[in-house]
């Protein structure tokens, strides 16, 4: 065992003449412990949400969507659909149009994004495990349904079973001219709801699903389309499938995968994360000068063994590594026991759900703080534990000038 590791393993284990000695190497530990079982915590909580929703998003946005970097709409014509469709590791390609319309039922109305989409649509989102009322239906027969965004029923006040009192559909005319005949600018058209989707604040008070033949007859449309949307095989690879998805598309139109679609709500979820790990880095910071006090509290005892190994011949600077090793100590002592704490803490919360969110009549999408623990993360705050603490005993040792054998025999 190296020689330095071997006398601060010794110092740091050993019982001192002076119990205040022991009782503070005891709160550097459990400071540094503390603090390192809270990063542990809050960022695997961190990623439960970001987890909680990125699920959400994934139960509304495809895998991959194609849309025009210029202008709104494009004829399917311009696009390869069934080149696309033969694509490895493409399951399923969406039609889609989307457009902002009024919505009237009874005597409220609300200001809409209609999202007309073809029958894979259903299959491809899993959208049908996010229903709050009724069921999934866009087409039955000749007959068209409007799945409603839940914000938008609760505020429309739309009854799934009110089969008197259709849903009426605004939308403005192609050929509108506003400045003639006010009423003869829009489109309308009725439509009964078949039940409501609960999914993510954003989705639900903004869309309206709609079978892509009935918004396109109220569109005016022909072989228009707003976007494509990607179904992927689960075990297709997402990149190659972009870089072929794009290949095809050519250069007026856009892939965008997951992430992309939702860039900024990732950044934020991201950036809020690591705000976090430097907010509690420097919380760290302040915990681990309790490491200077033991550090210099048993400088202080052990001066007559500091001199008698100066008297063998070990050098200043060798003295000075025994104690840098000893705090280095002090915080890995610390950093895995907090580990280990934030660890059983976040399994009990996984398994357990003690800790719930809201009262009984909450509206959460979860019960409970979700969590998920990331072995990356662990490692992460390993380094940053270590590294402050290796700074800490750096900055302490080095501001050491009285370590000498004539001080040592003074005593």
């Amino acid at each position: 065992m190296n020689f330095p590791v071997f006398i601060a393993r010794r110092y740091l284990f050993s019982r001192k003449s002076h119990n205040i000695i022991n009782i503070i190497s005891l709160i550097s530990a459990a400071g540094v412990m503390i603090v390192t079982a809270a990063l542990v915590i809050v960022l695997s909580v961190f990623n439960g949400f970001a987890r909680l929703s990125e699920s959400l998003f994934n139960s509304f946005n495809p895998d991959m969507t194609i849309t025009l970097k210029r202008g709104k709409t494009f004829g399917t014509g311009q696009l390869d659909i069934q080149r696309i469709k033969k694509i490895n590791g493409v399951k399923y390609v969406t039609e889609v149009v989307e457009e902002n319309a009024l919505m009237k039922y009874l005597d409220k109305q609300s200001i809409v994004t209609l999202k007309g989409v073809s029958s894979d649509f259903g299959k491809m989102c899993g959208i049908d495990t996010m229903m709050a009322a009724g069921r999934f239906i866009l087409e039955e027969g000749d007959m068209n349904y409007a799945v409603l965004g839940y914000g938008i029923a609760d505020y429309l006040g739309a009854n799934l079973n009110d089969f008197k009192n259709p849903i009426t559909v605004y939308v403005a005319r192609r050929d509108a001219n506003f400045s003639n005949v006010f009423d003869n600018a829009f489109n309308t058209a009725s439509i009964f709801p078949s039940g409501t989707f609960s999914i993510q604040a954003d989705f639900d008070v903004k869309y309206v699903l709609l079978p892509l033949r009935f918004l396109k007859q109220i569109l005016q449309y022909k072989d228009e389309l707003t976007s494509l949307e990607i179904g992927m095989d689960k075990r297709a690879d997402p990149e190659k499938v972009q870089k072929n998805l794009q290949e095809i598309a050519g250069e007026k139109f856009r892939v965008k995968n997951r992430y992309e679609q939702q860039e900024i709500i990732y950044k934020i979820f991201r950036t809020e994360k690591w705000a976090i790990v430097m907010i509690l880095a420097f919380i760290l910071l302040i915990a681990t000068f309790n490491v200077i006090a033991s550090i210099s509290m048993l400088i202080l005892e052990k001066r007559k063994d500091i001199a008698v190994l100066q008297s063998l011949g070990a050098s200043k600077t060798l003295v000075q590594r025994i104690f840098m090793i000893e705090g280095m100590l002090i915080s890995f002592c610390g950093a895995v026991a907090g580990l280990f704490l934030g660890a059983v803490i976040c399994w009990v919360q996984i398994h357990f759900n003690l800790v719930r969110l809201g009262g009984v009549d909450s509206t959460f999408v979860v019960s409970s703080y979700p969590v998920h623990m990331i072995p990356l993360d662990f490692l992460i705050i390993f380094v940053i534990v270590m590294a402050i603490g290796f700074l800490v005993g750096w900055y302490q040792i080095y501001n050491i000038r009285k370590i000498d054998a004539t001080m040592m025999r003074a005593e």
